[in-house]
């Protein structure tokens, strides 16, 4: 397939890269050209303007935040133009309300939309093994089927709406981050008497929380490892205040989401949003005396 593919973070690069090793064409931008050009060796082809990858038989999106794809993709005007892409298919991390809003906009502009954000961290990514969740128009969802084969491990199809994806993917954020909090309460607690961070995690993620999740970030943990990012922490602030609003748009009271919102923001305060998320572990040690 021919494939423009917009924005090149950790994340979007190894995507990118996965669609380059299916067979697919790829043309590449980033807001940052250097990131773009830096693939052109791998067998990318850098553009030097969104509009110009945001064309062909798929347009890839995976864009930072809802600021960022509202002004790639609604307000720059790509829509209206007339070498506009078959499918759009949106995979970043974004507000439910963005994802109703696009899904309106594509389809006056004539143009197919499907949500697929994925689950996985950027070594993930590079090896094609991401969990993708997707859901629009199930012809759609099947148009993109190679490009879903290519950068995942699986797809999880979640019906015709393509908000409903973006509502998993922020319910899995949200159960990630309030496992990364459990667990830095559990070693401040420990700690207070006397157990090691490391013996305590690596006797409960061994036993009744032997799950990827509880081992990745409970030896994160364990280790005091918090760089390089491999999901960064204003990343998950991020997300979490999308949760807080898509709750509070349904009317659905989350109430330890805010305590995780004010602890983000406590890291946030004290310069930690550029180190991975395990690093929210360093407010349970400061409040308890530890840190």
């Amino acid at each position: 397939m021919d494939v423009g593919f917009l924005g090149l973070g950790r994340m979007g690069r190894a995507m990118a890269l996965s669609l380059v090793r299916a067979g697919h064409r790829v043309r590449v931008w980033n807001r940052s050209p250097e990131a773009a050009e830096a693939l052109r060796g791998e067998g990318a082809e850098p553009v030097a303007d969104p509009a110009e990858a945001f064309a062909g038989d798929a347009a890839v999106t995976m864009l930072a935040d809802d600021a960022a794809l509202r002004a790639v993709v609604l307000d720059s005007g790509v829509l209206d133009r007339p070498t506009r892409p078959g499918l759009h298919l949106g995979m970043s991390t974004i507000s439910v309300a963005l994802a109703q809003d696009l899904t309106a906009r594509h389809a006056a502009a004539g143009i197919a939309y499907v949500s697929a954000p994925v689950f996985g961290r950027p070594d993930v990514a590079e090896k094609g093994a991401l969990n993708i969740v997707a859901a629009g128009p199930e012809a759609a969802v099947e148009r993109a089927r190679p490009l879903l084969d290519a950068m995942g491990a699986r797809t999880w199809p979640f019906g015709v709406e393509p908000a409903r994806a973006n509502a998993v993917k922020l319910a899995g954020n949200f159960m990630l981050v309030s496992a990364i909090e459990a667990m830095s309460e559990a070693v401040s607690f420990a700690g207070a008497h006397g157990v090691p961070a490391a013996d305590l995690l690596d006797m409960l993620t061994g036993t009744i929380f032997a799950s990827p999740i509880y081992k990745n970030y409970g030896g994160a943990i364990a280790a005091a490892r918090y760089e390089p990012p491999g999901f960064g922490l204003s990343l998950g602030a991020k997300d979490v205040r999308l949760v807080l609003e898509a709750a509070e748009a349904a009317r659905v009271p989350m109430p330890f989401a805010g305590v995780l919102r004010d602890n983000l923001l406590d890291a946030l305060a004290h310069g930690d949003g550029d180190k991975d998320l395990a690093a929210l572990a360093r407010v349970a040690a400061r409040r308890s005396g530890r840190g």
